[in-house]
Order: C-alpha cells, then sequence, then structure tokens
C-alpha cells in the first residue's frame, strides 16, 4: 500500500482532512502528524516534525504540509535536508514540481482559493513522473545548494 505522511498547522484543518480523505479514497495509508484544532501552533515545528519522519521512515511516497497560505510551511519544510517541497498554485504547477523538480513534499494553503481544486492538482501530482535527464541536473544542483 501507498504511503503518504500530511501534516497542517491551525489554519488547514480543512484542507487536510479533504485531501486525507481523497488519498484514502485513492487506496493510500495516510499518517496524519497534524492537528484538528483551531488552537494556534507554530508551522515551522509542524514541517520539521513531518519532514524528519518522513527521511527516517523511508517508506513514505510523498509528503504534504498545509498553513493558512502553504508559504511559510513550505519554505520550513525546505530548511530541512533531503526534502524538495513544492507550493503548486495549479494543476500545471503539480505536474512540474514532479516532472521538473522531483518534489518529495507538497505543500497547500487551507486559506486560498485555488483556480483548480486541491483534490486535482494533487492528483496530477501523484500521477507525474520525474523526468530525468536535465531536469536529474538541475535537481542535483538544487540539492547542492543545502551543503552552502
Amino acid at each position: 500500500m501507498k504511503r503518504v505522511i500530511i501534516a497542517n498547522d491551525h489554519g488547514a484543518i480543512d484542507i487536510k482532512r479533504k485531501l486525507t480523505r481523497h488519498l484514502e479514497d485513492r487506496g493510500f495509508s495516510v499518517d496524519n502528524l497534524g492537528v484538528d484544532s483551531e488552537d494556534s501552533v507554530d508551522y515551522p515545528d509542524i514541517a520539521r516534525e513531518a519532514c524528519e519522519r518522513f527521511l527516517a521512515d523511508g517508506n513514505y511516497d510523498f509528503g504534504i504540509v498545509c498553513c493558512g497560505t502553504g508559504i511559510g510551511i513550505s519554505m520550513s519544510a525546505n530548511k530541512v535536508k533531503g526534502i524538495r517541497c513544492a507550493l503548486p498554485q495549479n494543476i500545471y504547477a503539480a505536474r512540474m514540481a514532479k516532472e521538473h523538480n522531483n518534489a518529495n513534499f507538497i505543500a497547500f494553503g487551507g486559506r486560498i482559493d485555488y483556480p483548480d481544486p486541491a483534490e486535482k492538482m494533487l492528483d496530477t501530482f501523484i500521477d507525474s513522473n520525474f523526468a530525468g535527464d536535465r531536469h536529474a541536473r538541475r535537481v542535483d544542483k538544487i540539492m547542492g545548494i543545502e551543503s552552502c
């Protein structure tokens, strides 16, 4: 069974629940590290926990992080060595996140009105494949920046 880790702060409870149901309907096992309360929590802590668990476990297909806009939590996730977290704004960007950047995390904003349904963006991300070739060289360069 495919496995996904998902985590969210107080600004993204509804989108986390919606994406979790959607993933389960697609046959994924979903590990939820997110909150289900509107009590304020700090998204950097949520991102770090999810990313560290993702890397330590090694058996997740990908991860999802969500906050109010997706911006802060994706920035936090990208600070964790080995994580490439994309924040797509539409279906095209979701596809490119996988095809060109081989993202292992995807972020969404719970307070964002997306032009495309978040579930469709997620499906596109899941169903896309890394193109490799010149994109592999670029991903290697992205990962090389971690050592700076």
